[in-house]
C-alpha cells in the first residue's frame, strides 16, 4: 500500500508477513481509538508497551501492525511490518497518510532548554503583525491563524503533528513555528517533517530523569541540527559554549546571534527596566516591552530568523518594538502599594538565575526581591538543591512551596530542595506546600515597592497532585492576593 511505502525503503524493516497493498483510512499509537481499516503502531514507552495491545487492536479491526517484535500469534488478512524502530516508522508513516504537509509550508524549529516557547510565539506574532498567514505549535498554546487550539505537549506526537501541520496548510499558511522538546526529538516526533530552519536558544542541565546524563540530553537536541537539509539554515547562540557543537555535522548554512561574542546578528542592551528592553540591534536602536537580558536573546534570534526568511530588516525591527510576551513569561503586574508581582516559567537553575540576575539588574534602591519557587514530581531530581541555592542566594527571603507534586509527597520534594542549603540558611528560609498560602505569605511579607517573583508554573491554568489535575493560575492568585491586599 502507498501509506507504507516511505517507511519500506526509508526505514530498516526486519520482515513484512502479508499483503502490503492494502487501504488503509486510520493510524494510531493508542489501542483505544483503533477501529476496522486502522493501522497501529506499536511503540515500546517508558511506561507502557504499545505491542502488548497488538491482539487487542486486531480485534477492534486493524488491518496493518507495525511493530519492532513480531507477535506470536499471527492472523490471516492482517499486514504486520517488523521495523528496527517504531517511532522512526511512524514519522514516515504520518507523513505519507497526511500527504507531506511540511512540504507545502515553511516550518522553523527551535530548541534549547530555555527561551523556545518566548522565541516560538514571538516569531508567530511578528509574521502575523506583518499580515501573514502563520501557525504556532508550542507548549502554552497551538494557533493556526488566529484560531487556539490546545495544546498538550511541547511538540505533538507525530501523527498529530502531520495532522496540524495539514490544517495549516488548509487555512492557507505560509510559515509555522514549532517548539521542539528534547524529549520529541528523542522519540523521533520530527522525523520525514522538513524544516526550512533550525534555531538554538542555550541548554543547561534539565530532563536528566528522562535522558540519564547531561550528554544524551545534548545529543537530543543535536538531533534538530543533525536532520537539517542543507538547503535549510541553522541559528545557534554564539555566547553558548554549546553552539559550535548543535553544528557539528549540520549540513544546512550556519548563522549565529550574540551579545557577547563576535556573531553574524549582534545586539547590544542599552537600557534594562520594568518598562521594557532598549537594545541597539544591527546598528539600530529599538525600544521593547520585553523585560530582561534573557528576551535580548529571544529578540535578537527572532530577528536573525525573520532576516533568513528574507523578510524585511527595518519591517523587522518595527514590529519587533511592539510585541510582547507570551503568558507567564516574566508575566508583570503592579498593586496600588506598588508591590511589583512578577510570574515566570523559570523551572530550571539557569533560567530561575536569569530571572532573578534581571530582577536584581533592575531595581531601584531598597527594593526587596521575594521569591517563591518549588520543583515539579516526578522529573530531574538533580536540579532541586540547586534551585533552592540559586533562590536563597538571588533574593532577599524566599519561600519554597510546591510545584506539581504529581505522584510525589510535596514534602519529600521540599526535603530534596533544602538539601542545597546550610543550616544557617534554611533557618532564614519558609516553606509552605500549599502554593496559595505561599503566595499569599510571599505578599504579605513585601513593602511598597518590592518585587514577589512566582517561578516554576508560568502559564499553566493547574497544579497536578497526585495525579488529579486541580484549577489553578499562579498569575490570578497573585493578582487576587496584591488586590486583597489593598482593601
Amino acid at each position: 500500500m502507498k501509506l507504507l511505502s516511505e517507511i519500506l525503503y526509508k526505514t530498516r524493516i526486519v520482515q513484512v508477513i502479508g499483503g502490503t497493498n492494502v487501504a488503509v483510512e486510520h493510524i494510531s499509537i493508542d489501542s483505544r481509538s483503533i477501529r476496522p481499516m486502522s493501522l497501529f503502531v506499536a511503540i515500546p514507552g517508558t511506561t507502557v508497551d504499545g505491542h502488548q495491545y497488538i491482539p487487542q487492536c486486531i480485534k477492534q479491526g486493524a488491518i496493518a501492525i507495525v511493530c519492532e517484535r513480531m507477535p506470536e500469534e499471527l492472523h490471516p488478512g492482517v499486514t504486520y511490518v517488523q521495523v528496527n524502530d517504531s517511532s522512526e516508522a511512524l514519522g514516515y508513516l504520518s507523513c505519507n497518510f497526511y500527504d507531506h504537509p511540511s512540504e507545502k509550508i515553511k516550518i522553523v524549529a527551535v530548541t534549547g532548554t530555555n527561551g523556545k516557547t518566548t522565541t516560538a510565539t514571538l516569531l508567530y506574532r511578528l509574521f502575523r503583525s506583518m499580515g501573514l498567514k502563520t501557525g504556532l505549535l508550542s507548549t502554552v498554546v497551538n494557533k493556526i491563524n488566529d484560531t487556539a487550539l490546545e495544546s498538550t505537549h511541547t511538540t505533538p506526537n507525530a501523527i498529530a503533528l502531520n495532522e496540524l501541520l495539514c490544517k495549516m496548510v488548509d487555512a492557507g499558511c505560509t510559515y509555522c513555528f514549532m517548539e521542539a522538546s528534547s524529549h520529541a526529538l528523542h522519540q523521533n516526533r520530527l522525523t520525514g517533517i522538513r524544516l526550512v530552519g533550525g534555531l538554538f536558544t542555550n541548554i543547561t542541565h534539565d530532563h536528566l530523569d528522562y535522558h540519564g546524563t547531561f550528554n544524551e540530553y545534548i545529543k537530543a537536541k543535536k538531533k534538530l541540527f543533525d536532520q537539517l537539509p542543507a538547503s535549510a539554515f541553522a541559528i545557534t547562540n554564539h555566547d553558548s559554549k554549546y553552539g559550535e557543537i548543535m553544528l557539528d555535522h549540520c549540513k544546512s548554512r550556519h548563522r549565529s546571534y550574540g551579545l557577547k561574542t563576535m556573531a553574524d546578528y549582534k545586539a547590544r542592551v542599552l537600557e534594562n527596566s520594568f518598562d521594557g528592553l532598549h537594545m541597539q540591534l544591527d546598528g539600530k536602536e529599538i525600544y521593547t516591552r520585553l523585560i530582561g537580558s534573557f528576551n535580548a536573546y529571544n529578540l535578537l534570534l527572532v530577528y536573525a530568523t525573520g532576516v533568513e526568511l528574507g523578510i524585511d530588516k527595518d519591517q523587522l525591527l518595527t514590529t519587533l518594538s511592539s510585541l510582547e510576551a507570551p503568558a507567564g513569561r516574566f508575566e508583570y503586574l503592579r498593586s496600588q502599594t506598588g508591590i511589583i508581582g512578577i510570574v515566570d516559567y523559570a523551572h530550571t537553575p539557569d533560567a530561575l538565575e536569569n530571572v532573578l540576575h534581571t530582577l536584581r539588574d533592575i531595581r531601584k534602591g531598597d527594593q526587596k526581591i521575594i521569591t517563591l519557587v518549588g520543583c515539579g514530581g516526578d522529573r530531574d531530581k538533580t536540579k532541586r538543591p540547586e534551585m533552592a541555592r540559586i533562590a536563597f542566594e538571588k533574593s532577599d527571603r524566599v519561600i519554597f512551596t510546591s510545584d506539581n507534586p504529581r505522584s510525589e509527597q510535596p514534602e519529600e520534594i521540599l526535603t530534596q530542595m533544602l538539601a542545597g542549603l546550610s543550616d544557617a540558611q534554611k533557618a532564614q528560609s519558609l516553606s509552605l506546600s500549599d502554593r496559595k498560602e505561599a503566595i499569599k505569605m510571599a505578599c504579605a511579607l513585601a513593602q511598597a515597592g518590592d518585587i514577589v517573583l512566582v517561578a516554576g508554573k508560568g502559564h499553566e491554568k493547574y497544579q497536578e497532585i497526585a495525579g488529579i489535575k486541580y484549577d489553578f493560575d499562579d498569575f490570578s492568585t497573585l493578582q487576587e492576593t496584591l488586590l486583597n491586599l489593598n482593601k
